[in-house]
């Protein structure tokens, strides 16, 4: 039995990995799949690719691009998640910032630099004509309970997450929800350390087959809609409006849609350079 350790975030994107878990697909193949909830998100994924604390990441797009091109040595060898994150701009219920332009030259709370939040930032305050150098500033929250602790007790003025994840947060009165902002590629790809490509290829092949066979038919299991309400406790209407809107992929990410995510981010001085596709991705 191969041990395989693989890391994401406890949102409800990844729900076809614990049912693909649940079902020993991966035991039937001689692999032990051991999953990792990241509540930090990609720049605690980031971390532990690179300390080899794990060998795979479902992580987001623009943070691993960032991070590979700064040396992490894995590579992107699928998109996971086709369609964009959907991310919500949130403030303190009790704030007084009532619009996105209210917002300018405040604190953005992200988990950490590098993250999702964090580079979102930079796309929020370029969808808005901000000035970047002068228009940010940012306090680091760690994960979702450290936002609600600085939001609530003011260390930081907004932040940016998925809009579902938080909804319930919304419901609740803690956030208030000013803004949406699409990220402009899709959302969450398939990243694994070179040295396990370099020695377990046949494993990450099977991983992949497992896991594609399971997103191309999730959205038609019965009561799919049903079960993530539960399990993520999200109210039955906004998951369906969700999983409307959301596509799984099978297939590597494109060198197109790659290079679009390299150039915004080197417009925004986040990547110091635009490297080759070959460099960022591998196709098993």
């Amino acid at each position: 039995m191969k041990t395989v350790r693989i890391g994401g975030v406890p949102e409800h994107f990844n729900l076809p990995w614990h049912l693909t878990l649940k079902s020993d697909a991966y035991k039937n193949e001689q692999i032990d799949l051991q999953w990792q909830d990241f509540y930090g998100g990609t720049g605690a994924m980031c971390k532990a690719l690179r300390s080899g604390d794990i060998d795979i990441a479902i992580i987001l797009t623009e943070g691993i691009t960032k991070d590979i091109i700064a040396g992490n040595p894995s590579k992107i060898v699928q998109t996971y998640v086709q369609t964009p994150l959907n991310w919500g701009v949130h403030v303190a219920a009790a704030s007084p910032y009532k619009t996105v332009a209210d917002l300018k030259g405040t604190k953005a709370a992200i988990s950490r630099y590098g993250s999702g939040s964090h580079l979102m930032a930079y796309i929020n305050a370029q969808n808005h004509t901000w000035d970047i150098k002068k228009d940010l500033d940012f306090e680091i929250i760690k994960n979702l309970e450290g936002a609600i602790k600085g939001l609530t007790n003011g260390d930081a003025d907004y932040f940016l997450w998925e809009k579902y994840t938080t909804k319930p947060i919304v419901d609740q009165g803690v956030f208030r929800r000013i803004d949406n902002c699409p990220s402009p590629w899709p959302c969450f790809v398939i990243a694994v350390r070179e040295d396990f490509i370099n020695t377990s290829t046949p494993a990450l092949k099977s991983i992949l087959n497992i896991i594609n066979n399971k997103t191309k038919d999730f959205k038609a299991i019965q009561d799919i809609d049903k079960a993530i309400a539960t399990n993520y406790k999200q109210e039955l209407n906004d998951v369906q409006e969700w999983l409307g809107i959301t596509e799984w992929a099978q297939e590597n990410i494109s060198k197109k849609v790659l290079m679009h995510v390299q150039e915004q981010l080197f417009a925004l001085d986040i990547i110091p350079e635009i490297v080759n596709y070959e460099v960022l991705t591998h196709h098993i």
